[in-house]
């Protein structure tokens, strides 16, 4: 790197920041490809470019691109006797889940998991007592003031409801984090590169979205090809031609795909179940 690199990238930065006659967009794009440019001159690596391009992202998207939809919700019915609620949220090893009464669109509460195992077996436990006050926002809320409110009011998860108020999902800070850092795995993710699929308890399989075609047709007996695409992510992208949102199923050869982890740029985590008119 020479000592008039330095000047140079930030000369264009100062350039593109004082015109005035650059609209948002454009100068949006320019500062885009003037970072692009220092990361080539070395004065930025790639994980920095990709956390400066996710704040543009978060920027831009609204709750309603990330939040894991009603259906795919570990849910919580106040009516259920503690015998079964705790055996349910220790599946599901969540830290914090809605509870509902009556019905699904009736939120009463957010239930935290430590809440329910440290004082469940106290004589006078009683669940409603221990409930924390749920966040309602919605579906068109932008991330970036989501963001906000999160760090401000210290909430790690918020109730989305759609225009006629009825539940359409929920969405953590976690989400809204791995927009811009990637995605942020915890001691239930997938630890190393042997296990990139795994058989759950339920016989359906995680699978990394990094995981190679080889891999997936060893797992499954399929047959994909392994000449253009490498991966099941690229895979999955190629058959629909987009990066899928968290929740959707997409139907592959006899592979049922849904897709547990994504972001704007790539899938993250599959779970994947060979249909039953194609199991081995």
């Amino acid at each position: 790197m020479t000592e008039s690199e330095p000047k140079t990238f930030f000369n264009r930065l100062l350039g593109f920041i004082t015109s005035r006659e650059d609209t948002p967009e454009e100068k949006r794009s320019e500062l885009l490809a003037t970072l692009e440019q220092a990361k080539l001159e070395g004065l930025l690596d790639s994980d920095a470019l990709s956390m400066i391009e996710g704040v543009f992202q978060v920027s831009e998207l609204a709750v309603k691109d990330i939040h894991l939809p009603r259906a795919q919700i570990d849910w919580v019915d106040i009516s259920d006797p503690l015998e079964k609620i705790i055996p349910e949220v220790i599946s599901a090893a969540h830290s914090r889940f809605p509870v509902f009464e009556n019905n699904r669109d009736n939120v009463i509460g957010i239930l935290l998991a430590k809440d329910l195992l440290r004082h469940s077996t106290e004589s006078d436990f009683d669940l409603r007592e221990w409930l924390r006050p749920a966040v309602f926002i919605p579906e068109s809320k932008r991330l970036s003031v989501l963001l906000k409110d999160f760090r401000s009011n210290r909430n790690h998860l918020a109730i989305v409801v759609d225009e006629y108020g009825g539940v359409a999902g929920i969405v953590t800070i976690e989400d809204v984090l791995e927009q811009i850092v990637g995605d942020i795995e915890d001691e239930h993710d997938i630890d190393d590169e042997a296990d990139n699929i795994v058989l759950t308890s339920e016989g359906k399989y995680r699978v990394r979205g990094m995981t190679s075609i080889e891999q997936i047709n060893e797992v499954f007996a399929s047959t994909f090809s392994e000449e253009d695409i490498d991966t099941i992510a690229g895979l999955v992208i190629h058959q629909i031609g987009r990066v899928p949102k968290k929740g959707e199923v997409i139907e592959i050869e006899g592979l049922r795909c849904e897709i547990q982890r994504a972001d704007p740029r790539q899938i993250h985590i599959l779970i994947i179940q060979k249909q039953p008119s194609q199991e081995v």
